[in-house]
């Protein structure tokens, strides 16, 4: 049996911020903390949704302690900011840490009894749905404003670990590229680069299914023929990345993900990483390393991607192209090439392929990895 979780609503396209306000009075909400962090309020894109609210006449708190790889106790501080603030509801404003903050809040609230935030780990089994969440998303990237899953750093085990469950899910994605055209290009391109793993991951991780596939070559799609464009600074380009971000995160939320990510989360609770850039780093020798295991689906990628002649190759090289089909496109938006440009130290290999192998991402890589493996493809790329 497979299965299919989205949000009950999404709006889509530049402007569709101005949807929240007409959500947010018919589902009868009274006051809103608002999940974010301090960048995005200096840089005014916070305040864009604050605007709206104020003219409604609308109640919020504002709690914009999120960090990147938002950890354990800035969940804490949020639960406290909720309570303290008598909220019945949530925005998150953001990429993939305030959302990613705002879900495991929403989750603690509606249930006491995973207070412990660790106890969230893997599919928790929670009772009850999340307090009620709407997710402006401000990168194109992660898409956690469809995904049921969420990342926490815990801070005194420097480790990160992935939650999963059905009930984090917001009720309303808003994807307003509105929002995301102040992003720098180095965000872009590695949030970009975050949005393509998890199409490609998704496509080929062991649970994918047809429906999922059928979004994840989509999402690949868009991705490579609008990602140059976001990052240049086009605004088509950038509204295409909200949408291809989006469609790969509507698959790979049903059917997980696999090894690029099971060895990127060590990578930001080590040394802070940033996500995207851990993926984009890792994504091109992982498929290489997982070539033999994916059928024909190398061909589709890269017919994905427009690589010219991809469906007359024969089987080895189309699956070569493929990989540096992604390569060159990393290469293009700039991201870098080698973890050691990143701060990644040799010392360290063995204590994050540990990591990484725990990781619940780990488990759908179509090739089983081995701790060896991975050893050695953290090595290779030192």
């Amino acid at each position: 049996m497979n299965r299919m979780i989205l949000n009950e609503t999404a709006y889509f396209g530049a402007g569709a911020r101005f949807e929240l306000v007409g959500e947010v009075e018919r589902r009868g909400f009274k006051k809103a903390l608002i999940v974010t962090d301090g960048p995005l309020v200096a840089a005014g894109v916070v305040g864009k949704v604050t605007a709206m609210l104020d003219e409604a006449g609308l109640a919020y708190a504002l709690f914009d302690k999120v960090m990147p790889n938002p950890t354990i106790g800035a969940v804490k501080a949020g639960i406290e900011a909720f309570k303290a603030a008598g909220a019945d509801y949530l925005i998150a404003v953001g990429g993939g840490s305030p959302q990613d903050t705002c879900k495991a809040i929403g989750i603690v609230i509606a249930n006491p009894e995973y207070a412990d935030i660790r106890s969230l780990e893997g599919v928790a089994p929670t009772k009850n749905p999340t307090v009620p969440i709407i997710a402006l998303a401000t990168t194109a990237g992660t898409a956690a404003e469809v995904t049921i899953n969420y990342v926490i750093t815990d801070e005194e085990k420097r480790r990160k670990f992935v939650c999963v469950d059905p009930h984090d899910i917001p009720k309303v994605a808003i994807i307003d590229s509105d929002l995301m055209k102040s992003m720098p290009k180095s965000l872009k391109a590695a949030t970009g680069i975050d949005a393509l793993t998890h199409a490609i991951e998704g496509y080929i991780t062991k649970a994918a299914w047809e429906l999922t596939d059928a979004l994840h070559l989509k999402a690949i799609e868009i991705i490579a023929r609008s990602l140059r464009a976001s990052c240049a600074g086009d605004d088509k380009g950038v509204e295409e990345m909200a949408l291809g971000q989006y469609v790969a995160g509507m698959g790979f939320s049903n059917v997980g993900l696999g090894l690029v990510h099971g060895m990127a989360h060590p990578l930001g609770a080590f040394y802070d990483t940033p996500h995207g850039v851990a993926n984009a780093i890792l994504l091109p020798t992982i498929m290489a390393y997982n070539a033999d295991y994916t059928g024909e689906k190398f061909r589709d990628i890269a017919i994905a991607m427009k690589v010219e002649g991809a469906g007359e190759m024969s089987l080895e090289e189309v699956r070569k192209a493929a990989v540096n089909a992604v390569r060159q496109l990393s290469i293009d938006v700039d991201i870098p090439t080698k973890l050691s440009d990143v701060g990644v130290k040799a010392e360290d290999v063995d204590a994050l392929a540990e990591a990484a192998m725990a990781d619940v991402c780990t488990g759908g890589n179509p090739r089983e990895a081995k701790i060896e493996d991975v050893k050695a493809l953290y090595r290779s790329l030192l």
